[in-house]
């Protein structure tokens, strides 16, 4: 047995000093315990709440069909798979997920994981490795940029959305495989990648593109079917050289995510990830939710063109309320629409303020973004109302300061 006296003066007893300069630095972060109520409220820590922290952007979370389906699917599969996919966990239910979700994407072939995280951590590792190059946005995802790290190809990092210092990035490089990672809408800035132009980089330089649309699928192009299909990228004109990478837990309104792409990637993909070989697969009930989930993204055009009026009166709100205001409203034209505060205590202050009114907008700090720019990122949903809109930015407006001089 141990002998705790032995931790004296071990590195262990480090981190109660190192959670108190989290503290000084108000970065330490605290979780919620949050139950879904009606629209867009949340009871969090037994407070009722309007939410504007949802990545559920089409407002399918709750929706009545897809928990029947998931029901279904826990009565015909059970609630586990019991194995990894390559084993025993790939279901009936999984196999026409991954058919589905090809169709929708109108690409050949789909892979079907448990996780987003997980889904890019993995892949990236198996498509290039010590001696090949990465080249990724500066403002990519963490998934993105641990699985560049994990891959141990030399990394190239180009400021975010220039096209220029990337091609003289690829131009340069001599590595016989080349990788170039994006998101196509950027989570903390709510902007939409210049797909066609990263396209045409990568065709010029023999490169692969990897597509990270956790937040377009389902809200961007024709009947949501992502970014791809938003710059006509996708069946007839689909290139091989794009693998195309998205979740199934904001839009899509359940969990999950898949890749997408061209016959060969996406085998090589199952014969090579890590984190799809040797993890259990997703559950079948899950996947049986999603099928009726792409159905309803499909059809229910009313739920996209709701969320643009959103958008849009959220923007002439605050662009309005806060003229005069050292708040910085981003340059998005999507649900994630980012409000940047600047200090870490200034922006705690404004989520605590929001939420003394009855409304909740989590403050976004380093090092999910970089210092000095902590924001509110607002995330807009079709289960808010414009009554809602328009009360948060009257809250917003009553809370703003005044430019400094």
């Amino acid at each position: 047995m141990a002998n705790t006296a032995s931790l004296t003066g071990s590195w262990l007893d480090e981190f109660p000093a190192r959670l108190s300069e989290l503290d000084q630095a108000h970065l330490r972060r605290q979780r919620q315990v949050v139950e879904p109520e009606d629209g867009a409220y949340l009871c969090v820590n037994g407070q009722r709440l309007l939410a504007f922290c949802s990545n559920d952007y089409l407002g399918l979370a709750n929706h009545p069909a897809l928990v029947q389906a998931a029901c279904d699917g826990a009565r015909a599969y059970g609630v586990g798979s019991g194995g990894s996919p390559l084993v025993s966990g790939h279901s009936s239910a999984n196999d026409a997920l991954e058919h589905a979700l090809a169709r929708f994407v109108i690409l050949p072939r789909a892979l079907y994981f448990y996780a987003g995280y997980a889904t890019n951590i993995g892949i990236v590792p198996a498509l290039v490795s010590k001696g090949d190059a990465i080249f990724s946005d500066a403002l990519n995802h963490a998934c993105l940029i641990d699985g560049a790290r994990l891959s141990g190809a030399q990394i190239h990092r180009y400021a975010h959305a220039d096209m220029a210092a990337l091609e003289q990035q690829l131009a340069s490089s001599p590595a016989p495989r080349k990788l170039v990672l994006s998101d196509a809408v950027f989570s903390m800035e709510g902007d939409v990648a210049d797909v066609p132009a990263l396209l045409a980089l990568c065709e010029r330089h023999d490169a692969l593109l990897l597509l990270d649309d956790a937040h377009g699928f389902g809200v961007l192009g024709p009947q949501g079917r992502g970014c791809l299909a938003h710059f006509n990228l996708s069946g007839q004109n689909a290139s091989p050289r794009v693998l195309y990478m998205a979740t199934l837990g904001k839009a899509a309104g359940v969990a999950g995510a898949f890749v997408a792409g061209s016959e060969a990637l996406v085998e090589w993909l199952l014969q090579k990830t890590r984190s799809y070989i040797f993890a259990t697969a997703a559950p079948a009930l899950l996947a049986s939710a999603l099928q009726i989930s792409l159905q309803l993204i499909e059809q229910d055009e009313w739920r996209r063109e709701h969320l643009q009026r959103l958008i849009a009166r959220l923007r002439t709100g605050l662009n309005q309320g806060l003229q005069g205001s050292s708040w910085q409203l981003g340059v998005s034209p999507t649900a994630i629409q980012p409000l940047l505060i600047g200090p870490n205590d200034a922006a705690l202050g404004v989520m605590q303020g929001l939420r003394e009114r009855g409304l909740w907008v989590p403050a976004i700090r380093p090092p999910t973004v970089a210092e000095g720019t902590a924001r509110l990122r607002i995330a807009l949903s079709v289960a808010h109302t414009e009554a809602d809109i328009d009360r948060l930015v009257q809250a917003l407006t009553a809370l703003a300061k005044p430019a400094a001089a």
